[in-house]
């Protein structure tokens, strides 16, 4: 089909596979997790790694699995908390394992991966209390399973979905006073339960993420518009003043992506409350870009991922302040 955006030969590929009914979003919950899984079976090369897990009871909101993942053979920097994304419904540590091996290996970061309750059987704000748990213990958890020598600086990170939970957990963060976060990374994270924007209007259908797809996982993760409303749900809506307290922030967009215009006015909005925010559209390629194993050698997955790991890398050479607990 001719598109209104050219995309690299991997992304029409994906796209047009994506097409063909019924979609994923049409599916039962199980099924269309099963797919995701089936599809990251895709032979990808993974970096080194040591891999662990331990499952951890998060008192109230019930018992995770939580995956650490660390470098192979190399010093700790950094510790990397990491959300997944897929919608809230789909998604576990197999579909991430080679973005969050590469950022470990390429960062020498000590990445924490909770596995989340997924929706529509936990619904808003199960998921993002699981995961604020776990970082406000976090020093604790990494202390029972790794030795780490001295400070370390805490990046919070993740992706679509994901990206907007970590966005969450540093307004939680901020509003319980809870750990430091030294910098924020998102890729083409949900900021808001909105979908007129100008990217909706135009990727939405044949683009791989569909516009009734991210109905339909709003629906799943939220029980009414009253909890899409809440800041921690759509944090665009959040005040200036809530905003200021953040840490350098990263953003990274694809092109052909209904969330585009959510993440960019996300970014300009942490301007407007004098965070430093690094911004960054690729062109050509479309939602999930830096996760789908099909799409790992494209050109925009590989200068998401450059660009990325030398930004974590570069300003966690700066000096950090420890957390507010200390």
């Amino acid at each position: 089909m001719k598109r209104c955006v050219p995309l690299e030969s991997a992304a029409e590929t994906l796209c047009n596979q994506s097409s063909v009914p019924p979609l994923i979003f049409q599916m039962p919950p199980e099924k269309g997790r099963r797919i995701l899984e089936e599809m990251q079976d895709t032979p990808v090369y993974k970096y080194p790694a040591d891999i662990s897990s331990v499952c951890i009871d998060t008192g109230m909101w019930g018992s995770i699995p939580v995956y650490f993942i660390a470098p192979k053979d190399k010093k700790i920097k950094n510790i990397i908390f990491y959300i997944h994304g897929a919608g809230w419904v789909f998604g576990s540590f197999h579909t991430h394992e080679k973005l969050v091996r590469e950022l470990s290996a390429r960062t020498n970061s000590l990445v924490v991966f909770p596995e989340y309750s997924r929706s529509p059987e936990a619904k808003y704000p199960i998921a993002i209390e699981q995961c604020y748990f776990i970082l406000s213990q976090i020093k604790e958890i990494i202390g029972e399973c790794f030795s780490m020598l001295g400070f370390t600086p805490l990046i919070v990170a993740g992706d679509s979905v994901g990206g907007n939970m970590a966005i969450a957990m540093a307004l939680m963060s901020a509003m319980r006073q809870g750990p430091c976060i030294h910098r924020l990374l998102l890729y083409y994270p949900v900021t808001n339960a909105c979908f007129d924007t100008p990217s909706y209007c135009q990727f939405a259908v044949d683009y791989y993420l569909y516009r009734d797809g991210m109905k339909w996982f709003w629906q799943q993760y939220t029980a009414s518009l009253k909890d899409q409303n809440q800041i921690t749900a759509s944090p665009l809506r959040a005040g200036i003043d809530c905003l200021k307290c953040f840490p350098p922030t990263m953003i990274i967009n694809g092109q052909a992506d209904v969330l585009r215009s959510e993440g960019e006015a996300f970014g300009e909005k942490l301007r407007c409350a004098g965070v430093e925010v690094t911004a960054l559209r690729v062109q050509g390629t479309i939602h999930d870009f830096v996760m789908l194993n099909a799409l790992d050698s494209t050109n925009a997955c590989r200068t998401a991922m450059d660009a990325s790991t030398q930004w974590i890398n570069r300003l966690c050479q700066c000096p950090f302040t420890e957390d507010r607990n200390n």
